[in-house]
């Protein structure tokens, strides 16, 4: 099957390439076979792309997707809470879901994502209740299959009492073992570390805060052992509490365990010191910047000119729609460039030029991930991409700039296409081959369920 896009208005290759004006782009199987002027390809599908700008297919690499049913609740108010705090009060709600209700937060989340231009999504599931089975992830993958997006599934973990100082509820619980060993099962069943694959692994224990020690320790050796990545959340509040522990701050207590380095990568880090990102720099650790929770944390913005300056792999994050309230990822590449604006001032280096963000959604985001793959427009790569017709009143005055138009304006509606792996998932308002209003009452019923 050959896809060919003619007479693109703009195609921003990367966000550090000359953007290329008036040319076509010719998609052959799973990949880009050319781009240039006047390409021509006998039985290729030819659409009209007059007026679009094409990007290449945003990298999403933090999420907790099954999140997505604690949505638009005012009474969970970060603003009166510390993050224990909150988590203390929102993790009894989380022990509840069932299986189902795991498969359908997965498909509203990854319905989003795709609509706003999202070809390959991480999430963190790090939420077992002993009563929804053992398969949660299993269902992940089969919402991811359902829409065609490319997943890697985190499969996250706590293994900490509430009563040794974490917080999270007994239900929620699992063993290191029992850990590890569906660790080892979803890799041998689902991860592939082929060109252009679908579907990988990556061993993700939620915090150093709500696990042992062993825990991590287990969490290297397997993932080295396997071949696959490492990630957790670091750096959103823990600090002090992992010293209290250990004598160590988390990023020095992670090190010693060998939980660092250019397989692994962190989530948010806005707490952290310049020492301790020139120590993540040093090792190649990676970060998922999340905007969102910080601005309802209200603590330490995260400073991306320093993590820029030091060298570090940055990519972008969705976060769990209980910190976020959506799973647009193009959001978030605004909303992460106005939050170094705000404070700017303060800051020792300058904020990163607006198409840097989007260059952490894209070649970023790959990166942390490993994939080579992805997040570049060019023969050869694969055919993740999206296209906002600009032909509209909005867009007037900002067109001259295709790579700074969603980190500095922002893209307020979905996206006219978006195509993964030379496959068109969404166009024209519709998900082809799916009932979006079927999938919509299915998901609200279960929701309901839970909610009432």
């Amino acid at each position: 099957m050959s896809i060919l896009l003619k007479n693109c208005a703009a195609i921003v290759p990367s966000a550090s390439d000359l953007v290329l004006a008036g040319q076509d782009m010719l998609i052959e199987g799973k990949q880009i076979a050319a781009i240039g002027p006047n390409l021509h390809a006998p039985g290729a599908e030819v659409i009209d792309a007059s007026g679009w700008f094409v990007y290449p297919g945003l990298v999403n690499t933090h999420h907790h997707f099954f999140q997505c049913f604690v949505r638009n609740r005012a009474d969970l108010d970060w603003t009166k809470l510390s993050v224990i705090e909150w988590l203390d009060l929102i993790y009894p709600i989380f022990s509840r879901l069932t299986e189902d209700q795991f498969y359908h937060a997965s498909v509203v989340a990854l319905a989003e994502l795709i609509k706003h231009g999202c070809t390959t999504a991480f999430d963190h599931q790090y939420n077992f209740p002993r009563h929804a089975g053992s398969r949660i992830v299993d269902r992940q993958f089969e919402a991811a299959d359902l829409f065609g997006i490319r997943f890697h599934a985190g499969r996250g973990g706590n293994t900490l009492p509430k009563s040794e100082g974490s917080t999270i509820p007994d239900e929620m619980l699992e063993t290191t073992d029992e850990f590890i060993n569906d660790c080892a099962r979803l890799i041998d069943a689902y991860h592939d570390a082929s060109p252009f694959s679908m579907r990988q692994v990556v061993v993700s224990p939620c915090q150093p805060v709500n696990c042992y020690k062993d825990t991590f320790t287990e969490s290297v050796r397997l993932a080295r052992d396997k071949g696959v990545f490492l990630h957790t959340h670091v750096g959103e509040g823990e600090s002090p509490v992992i010293e209290a522990r250990t004598g160590r701050r988390t990023v020095q207590y992670l090190e010693e365990i060998g939980f660092a380095g250019p397989d692994t990568f962190y989530a948010h880090c806005w707490e952290l010191n310049q020492a301790e990102l020139a120590q993540m720099a040093a090792s190649n650790t990676g970060v998922s910047h999340c905007p969102e929770p910080v601005y309802l944390v209200g603590a330490e913005v995260t400073d991306i000119p320093a993590m820029q300056a030091l060298g570090l792999r940055i990519g972008l994050g969705c976060d769990g729609a209980a910190s976020n309230d959506n799973s647009n990822l193009m959001h978030t590449i605004h909303s992460g460039y106005m939050l170094q604006c705000l404070v700017a001032s303060t800051r020792q280096h300058p904020v990163p030029e607006p198409s840097a963000f989007l260059g952490y959604a894209t070649q970023g985001g790959a990166d942390l991930l490993g994939r080579r793959d992805l997040g570049r427009l060019a023969p050869g790569m694969a055919a993740d991409l999206f296209a906002i017709d600009t032909r509209r009143l909005e867009y007037v005055g900002t067109r001259h700039d295709p790579a700074s138009l969603i980190p500095k304006v922002g893209v307020g509606r979905p996206v006219d296409m978006t195509m993964i792996n030379g496959r068109i998932v969404w166009r024209d308002g519709q998900f082809p081959g799916l009932d979006e209003a079927d999938l919509f009452t299915k998901a609200e019923a279960s929701f309901h369920r839970i909610l009432s």
